[in-house]
């Protein structure tokens, strides 16, 4: 593995042999994308490599490509592994654990995207001509009170950046568990 294209295997002090230097769960997290993403570019190098014409030799070495996939696996499921247990033995005080932070925070985010969705459908948000044009055409009332929904999704909105601010605290603030 070259060191320019695998830094977030090293960085994290996972395979270099040295002492493992401490991390920060931030860092370990962005390291995890990194991984993520290196894997989706694998696998699509894969893919294209995978079957060649007949006298003729394929761009890439699809067998290398797989190898090489497989020890960046090898380091996300690592990452995966230290993150999870990182998240839920970090205490967060009133917001639990950061794993307990993390579900409430994904809960909220649904949460706001179920209000704020039926606000704009009662509001008549994208429908073209939600009015009537004439006196004889049906008026299209709205079934939920909609500054209601909207003061809520507010208060939600307010809710998920205080958590989101906690948890990315947390996330610089502790070191990544082995």
């Amino acid at each position: 593995m070259s060191g320019a294209r695998h830094r977030f295997v090293y960085s994290a002090g996972i395979h270099d042999g040295r002492d493992s230097e401490t991390v920060k769960l931030a860092e370990a997290l962005a390291e995890r994308a990194e991984a993520s993403r290196r894997v989706e570019q694998l696998r699509a190098r894969i893919v294209s490599s995978a079957r060649h014409q007949e006298g003729e030799t394929p761009a890439e070495d699809a067998a290398e490509l797989l190898a090489e996939a497989d020890g960046v696996l090898d380091t996300l499921e690592t990452l995966i592994r230290r993150i999870n247990k990182t998240n839920a033995l970090t205490d967060m005080g009133h917001d639990g654990t950061l794993t307990d932070a993390l579900a409430r925070r994904d809960t909220l985010r649904l949460r706001h995207s179920v209000i704020t969705a039926a606000a704009d459908a009662a509001a008549g948000t994208g429908e073209r001509g939600y009015g009537r044009q004439l006196r004889s055409e049906l008026m299209m009332l709205p079934a939920l009170p909609v500054a209601d929904l909207r003061r809520q999704a507010d208060a939600l909105a307010r809710e998920i950046r205080e958590i989101d601010m906690r948890i990315q605290r947390a996330n610089w603030e502790v070191d990544l568990l082995d």
